[in-house]
């Protein structure tokens, strides 16, 4: 039997109130059921920046999830935060502590939607903080119908990883998200782009598996979707 690679994957956090009276993490199922079916064995890791490096001796791979917030700005020299930017500043300490420890070690690390941005911080890069005011005419990346169906399309750059991924030039996509990369980052390069031009994917060559995408395959609305996964759980191997 292969060995199953265990991913680690970042959860979201919520205060008192709604699911319970105390604060509480969330996560999707299905962000962890796609790591299953590709064959990893998914575990949560709790927002505790001085444990990174003790999760990082046992795990194989970092999965970077997304959420209804913002990385904040101060972090990439953004200038002053949009109104419409919300901050859950101690997650965003734990991923940023563990996506660089994970780069530091060469783990494979996966970004989905927030995920993607907060990688592009941790390469040296730089985010748009609302698209309605940056990008003229851009598409509605909040999209108005349900996340289990497509918003858009992406272009995918040829001769890059995620190229090779997904086998295709072109994927239809959910799309759920106000702000985007600006620049992906140190090294990093852009792999995807809406139509708008708007930044749909990053990935860094200098790195074994550095991979970011805006949308979230783990819907699999594309049929490459799920390749995302395979490719991810097999890099980590």
């Amino acid at each position: 039997m292969r060995k199953m690679p265990l991913i680690g994957v970042t959860l979201d956090a919520e205060p008192a109130g709604g699911w319970s009276k105390l604060p509480w993490y969330a996560i999707r199922q299905n962000y962890l059921s796609a790591i299953a079916a590709a064959g990893g064995l998914p575990v949560a890791l709790p927002h505790e920046p001085e444990l990174a490096e003790a999760y990082l001796e046992r795990i194989d791979g970092l999965l970077v999830t997304g959420g209804a917030f913002d990385v904040d700005p101060a972090l990439y020299n953004g200038g002053p935060a949009h109104p419409t930017v919300s901050l859950k500043s101690t997650r965003t300490a734990f991923e940023l502590a563990v996506t660089r420890g994970a780069l530091a070690r060469d783990i494979p690390v996966l970004g989905i939607c927030g995920g993607e941005q907060l990688l592009a911080v941790a390469f040296g890069g730089t985010l748009i903080q609302h698209i309605p005011d940056s990008i003229a005419d851009a598409l509605a990346h909040e999209q108005p119908n349900p996340r289990t169906e497509p918003g858009h399309e992406v272009k995918i750059a040829a001769g890059t990883l995620l190229e090779r991924i997904t086998g295709t030039a072109r994927m239809a996509v959910n799309s759920a998200h106000h702000q985007a990369v600006e620049r992906p980052g140190n090294g990093a390069i852009v792999n995807a782009v809406a139509p708008d031009g708007v930044v749909e994917g990053i990935e860094h060559p200098g790195h074994r598996f550095a991979l970011g995408v805006q949308w979230h395959p783990e819907y699999t609305v594309d049929p490459a979707d799920h390749r995302i996964f395979d490719a991810f759980v097999e890099a980590a191997r």
